[in-house]
């Protein structure tokens, strides 16, 4: 219970005071004094982030990082009622949780080491992760493009958390290492212009995306686009190698491994590139150089929406209303990292479309991790793994709130799903390299 809000409630009741007698005005004065007193000496603020108490769960995670951006240091109480926050109580903390309107409780030093205790004990699958540093975010997305053009772009905004956007000019010249966590817009990485030739080639809008593709491989010294992006790519590879952070989304996934493997092989059709693909090309493709995904089988049709079998969109068969997908169960206290990336108030989410919907759990690497799968046909929606010193997290689909969402479609408004559970497991990747604890192997 807020018992600083107890005392609000009371000084509205003050008016009645002048009418009690003067024992009874003394009485009544004692109580707001122990209320005050109470709620002044508490020293923590707790962020639930469970189904029923918190009112808004996407800005909680702003709150957050919000704190640490103003060098507070926060906890992130894993499993936990949904997976809370425990923040140091300051009167600003307080205010920017009521601006936001983020559900906050008040604890003493108390109960928040009651709280610690039975997180701590080894019969809880529960654990206590040290926030302490907000990690400098960038989304890889094109000039010009709205926030609703992207779920996490548009989920950082919702949140306040702030990020810069960049591109290839920036990555190909190396500024990764000013950021810690990247985004990567659904993007096309093998230079097939997302495979959009079939219903759009005629579209102005897709018109002018190709011509401006072609205009920066050449301003950036490439006689293809299909040769940048795959510049871009080892860029942004190396950037993981080093110790950051991916996250991607859509068709930024596996266009991305199917680019690092086709290294050298030409793989595009006439319409992308001007030439011919090259022959045979499928048996020169190069497993070894990805992150996620082995033995996969490119998508050769130019008119068709598929770059490989990766994408289960078309395999996958399931009606809208048994889509969803599972959070799979971690040991909060063994298996750290894939529980913080499965924080949320329920584990079963519902599910949602995109060029590359889901992965055949078939074609994904062996020491990759599945964090969320649909049980009725083991397709993978979530997954992560390691790669050198860095990490990467892969989630299928477009938006979480909307289930097919479409070319021209309106923007999700995000004041509609404040407890969207989808948009929690991009958050909770947002906050992952906030963690004191070094990251281990999975």
């Amino acid at each position: 219970m807020l018992f600083f809000t107890e005392f609000l409630l009371s000084l509205n009741r003050i008016t009645t005071i002048a009418a009690l007698k003067p024992i009874e005005v003394k009485s009544t004065f004692y109580i707001l004094f122990l209320l005050f007193s109470f709620s002044v000496k508490a020293s923590f603020i707790l962020l639930p982030m469970d189904e029923t108490t918190q009112k808004n769960h996407l800005k909680a995670y702003g709150i957050t990082y919000w704190c640490l951006n103003k060098q507070y240091k926060a906890s992130w109480l894993l499993n936990y009622r949904g997976g809370s926050f425990l923040l140091p109580d300051a009167e600003e903390i307080r205010k920017e949780c009521q601006i936001r309107g983020v559900s906050f409780e008040l604890l003493s030093d108390a109960e928040a080491n009651q709280i610690l205790d039975e997180i701590s004990s080894p019969s809880q699958n529960m654990e206590t992760v040290v926030l302490e540093k907000a990690p400098k975010v960038a989304v890889y997305t094109p000039k010009g493009k709205q926030p609703w053009d992207d779920a996490v772009t548009m989920v950082l905004t919702y949140a306040e958390i702030p990020f810069t956007p960049i591109y290839d000019e920036e990555v190909l010249s190396d500024q990764l290492i000013l950021y810690d966590w990247l985004h990567l817009h659904h993007e096309d990485f093998t230079g097939q212009y997302g495979k959009f030739f079939g219903q759009y080639r005629n579209a102005p809008w897709y018109i002018e995306q190709k011509k401006e593709a072609e205009a920066l491989a050449t301003k950036l010294g490439y006689a293809k686009v299909s040769q940048e992006k795959l510049a871009v790519a080892k860029k942004i590879r190396d950037f993981v190698i080093g110790g950051g952070f991916m996250f991607a989304m859509c068709s930024a996934t596996d266009s991305f491994d199917i680019a690092l493997s086709a290294e050298g092989v030409d793989i595009c059709e006439p319409m992308f590139d001007g030439d011919a693909s090259e022959g045979n090309y499928q048996s020169k493709i190069d497993y070894s150089r990805t992150f996620a995904f082995k033995n996969f089988i490119l998508d050769r049709r130019p008119e068709h929406y598929e770059f490989s079998d990766i994408d289960m969109t078309e395999k996958r068969k399931i009606p809208f209303e048994k889509d969803y997908f599972t959070l799979m169960d971690f040991s909060a206290k063994w298996d750290v990292i894939p529980s913080m990336l499965c924080q949320n108030h329920t584990q079963l989410v519902k599910g949602f479309m995109g060029q590359s919907t889901s992965f055949d759990s078939e074609l994904i690497k062996s020491n990759v991790l599945t964090l969320g799968k649909c049980e009725l046909n083991d397709e993978a929606r979530y997954i992560h793994g390691q790669k050198g010193k860095g990490f990467f997290t892969f989630f299928g689909g477009h938006d979480p709130e909307d289930f097919q969402h479409r070319v021209g479609d309106e923007p999700t408004v995000l004041d509609l799903h404040p407890n969207s559970p989808g948009f929690r497991l991009i958050l909770n990747n947002v906050l992952f390299p906030a963690a004191r604890k070094k990251p281990q192997k999975t």
